[in-house]
């Protein structure tokens, strides 16, 4: 984890504190503090700790928006225990959605994390955080040049709402969406691949009152393109609630404009199957 504000705030990742029976915070001039948590958040895995304590070191923190793919980025962590390990790569990509968390827009990295790095910082070279490192991707186990972090700007907006109101609302559409396939793109008359298919609508959600129908093409969201249907999620999942959104629909060969009011995610809201993730 690190530190974010001096009176003691700590971020880490919710996976990391899950289940324990307490928390202590060591930092690296080994004094130690025993941590409660202010809460936590499994859809974003982001955990927001609190220690007693004043005029502790701080982090700086960035911005993961203008961050470019191919950037030299750092990590430190603990990786098996080995504290205060420095690992650095570069971006590899920007906006991974994974099967079990699609609200995420992760970035993707070929820093080597190992257990002991979840939750701790992700660096640019300017010395802020843009990233707090989450899970890798691998067949063995080990380190296999695939990393994934959560963008601090998701993180820190997680922070604020558990400190504000306890608990973290998010955009709901209310649809089922995939992918639309090189194959299907021309029955859609789209010269390519673009944009969320609507494979089902569901009833009493904000998509119904909007005018949404299985079939639908979703091209736009408040004037940001849909490339992929994995693209939909985070940007609906952002919107504050009671919001109202711009959509750009295909349907049927016509392009629509349509207008909808974003709900709050209900709590037991399955999150979706990598086919057809639910927004």
């Amino acid at each position: 984890g690190f530190i974010v504000s001096p009176d003691g705030y700590v971020l880490t990742n919710a996976h990391v504190v899950e289940g324990a029976d307490e928390i202590v915070v060591r930092t690296s001039d080994r004094r130690e503090f025993v941590a409660t948590l202010v809460g936590a958040d499994k859809r974003s895995d982001v955990a927001l700790l609190k220690v007693d304590a004043a005029d502790l070191p701080i982090v700086r923190i960035g911005s993961a928006k203008d961050l470019q793919v191919g950037e030299w980025v750092l990590a430190i962590g603990s990786p098996f225990g080995f504290e205060h390990s420095a690992t650095a790569g570069i971006v590899s990509a920007k906006g991974r959605n994974l099967p079990s968390e699609n609200y995420v827009p992760f970035i993707q990295t070929d820093v080597a994390i190992n257990p002991g790095n979840s939750g701790g910082p992700l660096f640019n070279l300017d010395g802020e955080v843009i990233g707090v490192n989450s899970q890798i991707y691998s067949r063995t186990g080990g380190f296999m040049g695939l990393s994934f972090a959560i963008p601090i700007d998701v993180a820190m907006d997680v922070v604020e709402q558990i400190k504000t109101k306890g608990r973290v609302s998010r955009g709901w559409l209310g649809v089922l969406i995939q992918d639309v396939t090189r194959e299907l793109a021309p029955t859609f008359g789209l010269k390519q691949p673009r944009g969320a298919l609507v494979a089902q609508v569901l009833p009493n959600s904000p998509a119904t009152e909007a005018g949404l129908t299985a079939g639908d093409v979703i091209l736009s969201f408040d004037g940001k393109e849909i490339s992929t249907s994995s693209a939909l999620p985070p940007l609906v999942g952002s919107t504050p609630v009671g919001q109202k959104a711009r959509l750009e629909v295909l349907r049927r060969g016509h392009t629509l404009s349509l207008e909808v009011k974003i709900a709050e995610l209900p709590d037991d809201e399955p999150l979706a199957e990598d086919s057809s993730p639910q927004e």
